[in-house]
């Protein structure tokens, strides 16, 4: 599901910075080196059996691919080279993991990729044209959709745990390495390398049968199963996303500048956020999910088969003025297993205001931003100033730019 691996911080990925974030799975994978031999079973039935209790588990498709990632690592090195990573140093740090999965899973020999939709259960058709419109209500707070519910990674990690005890009550021990956005592994390159989908203009996956609103996780294994054969891509001339992006992020197809993309902006960056791209925000508070709203193959998209990714705490129609008032404390309840916790409460506030300098003058959003402006934060002062100044109120003298 993200577009960091080579293109740009896309909904939040990059979670986490140390390679072994998934670490339980890696250290059941270094003891099946003495556990004895697998039962001996023919790979092409166990891999209909995984696509069986991948469905059970809530996947929506499972493949099978080969860890050739030489084309995306050399991607990814261009990318670093231009610098259009941004803050997030652990992408050039961890690019020599990504170029060769078996750091990863010493002997691994394949990925079991697997999909699974996020759609809030009871999403309408028109889902799309909502969310476009409420883009235009100034003072309605945008949180990406897939950050509306439980935190992603928990609940594909138990799943895809859950698929590999699967597997080993059938195939006996093997080695194998849980993956979900939080390891350096090409999530995207292996996705499309297992016929899962194809790798859209946005650099996100894309499927003829779920669109584009969905997450994506692995299995990396040193079973040798067969391997499915890429899909071809149906993106043909459209450009819809790149159009769509509202800072122009997409610099060409199959290309992002993650400095220039409010999903990267809203949530990877911990400083102040540029102020010539702080108008082009909008009333977005995290995340973005402007490029997947103009595409096509997104009338495919389908709801989440668990209760895991409904919306919480009234995100999907909340105010900038409502969240803006959250106390640390409050940020920290309401957020509990949730993606957005990680940005933590000054970056909250920080993306907050922003769009509340966005927002139409009004009492409401003025009385906002003033009840902050002595906030302890000089991340938080300083954009709240540049807010109220939109709004035509007097610099205070006090505030300073944020370092």
């Amino acid at each position: 599901m993200n577009a960091v691996e080579s293109a740009g911080a896309a909904r939040g990925a990059g979670v986490a910075d140390a390679p072994g974030a998934d670490g339980d799975a890696r250290r059941r994978a270094a003891g099946a080196e003495d556990s004895g031999a697998a039962a001996v079973i023919d790979p092409t039935a166990l891999v209909a059996r995984i696509r069986a209790w991948g469905g059970e588990l809530g996947f929506s498709a499972i493949g099978i691919a080969d860890l050739d990632v030489a084309e995306a690592s050399a991607r990814l090195a261009a990318w670093l080279a231009d610098g259009r990573h941004g803050t997030m140093d652990y992408m050039a740090r961890h690019a020599p993991l990504r170029a060769d999965p078996t750091q990863l899973l010493p002997g691994a020999l394949r990925a079991i990729t697997a999909r699974m939709d996020y759609l809030p259960t009871g999403t309408a058709a028109d889902w799309a044209e909502r969310e476009t419109r409420r883009l235009g209500e100034g003072e309605a707070a945008v949180v990406s959709v897939y950050a509306r519910g439980r935190d992603y990674h928990k609940v594909l990690r138990q799943r895809l745990q859950a698929l590999a005890s699967r597997i080993e009550a059938e195939a006996g021990r093997f080695g194998y390495r849980v993956c979900t956005d939080s390891a350096p592994v090409f999530e995207v390159e292996l996705a499309r390398r297992s016929g899962i989908g194809w790798r859209g203009k946005h650099t996100l996956l894309l499927s003829r049968e779920a669109g584009s609103m969905f997450f994506l996780g692995e299995i990396l294994t040193d079973l040798p199963l067969p391997p499915d054969a890429p899909i071809d891509e149906h993106c043909g001339s459209c450009t819809r996303c790149l159009d769509a992006c509202p800072t122009g992020a997409i610099t060409a197809p199959y290309e992002v500048d993650a400095r220039r993309c409010l999903s990267y902006l809203t949530i990877e960056h911990d400083g102040p956020i540029p102020e010539p791209l702080r108008p082009l925000i909008g009333n977005r508070v995290y995340g973005c999910d402007d490029c997947q709203l103009a595409c096509p193959w997104n009338k495919f998209a389908r709801t989440a088969t668990l209760p895991d990714f409904d919306v919480r705490h009234g995100l999907d129609v909340a105010t900038l003025v409502e969240l803006f008032a959250w106390s640390e404390r409050e940020f920290d309840a309401r957020h509990a297993g949730s993606a957005i916790r990680r940005i933590g409460h000054e970056r909250w506030l920080r993306n907050i205001a922003v769009a509340l300098g966005n927002a139409p003058t009004r009492p409401q959003v003025v009385r906002a931003l003033q009840a902050r402006r002595d906030d302890p934060s000089p991340l938080v002062r300083e954009h709240v100033a540049w807010a109220l100044a939109r709004h035509g109120e007097p610099a205070d003298p006090l505030a300073r730019p944020a370092a």
